[in-house]
């Protein structure tokens, strides 16, 4: 398999979101929960952990390959999850087959948030994805 499309999967991040999330990683950061600390360093609001980020494309990826290890997941933090006190933001992850070989499936992925992607070159390795 290669070259091939995946269905793109999207995810809301709510502000509660990011409070499990702090509890459960140990990121207590306040930028993640607190608006008058993320806007005085500089950032437009509450921003959603990176790391958060990319364990829902990692969501996606284990959605789209039930079953299959992930060998590796890597990716750059290039832009922030902006998370608003009421409601939510959509994080949507696409991704594309680069190919196979050695038993090892390459699947190339875009996450974006508003249109913009938040993640730089995000790619997942899989073993036993099948062909």
């Amino acid at each position: 398999m290669s070259d091939a499309e995946l269905e793109q999967r999207t995810f809301t991040v709510a502000r509660a979101d990011l409070v499990r999330y702090a509890a459960a990683s140990g990121d207590q950061n306040p930028i993640h929960q607190d608006e008058s600390v993320a806007t005085s360093v500089g950032l437009p609001g509450v921003i959603a952990h990176g790391m958060y980020t990319m364990a829902l494309a990692a969501r996606a990826v284990a959605d789209w390959f039930p079953g299959s290890e992930v060998v590796s997941l890597g990716c750059k933090f290039t832009n922030p999850v902006v998370v608003p006190a009421e409601g939510g933001v959509e994080i949507e992850v696409g991704g594309e087959v680069k190919g196979t070989a050695e038993g090892l499936t390459t699947v190339a992925l875009t996450v974006t948030c508003e249109g913009q992607k938040v993640l730089g070159m995000p790619k997942a390795v899989l073993r036993g994805a099948g062909a």
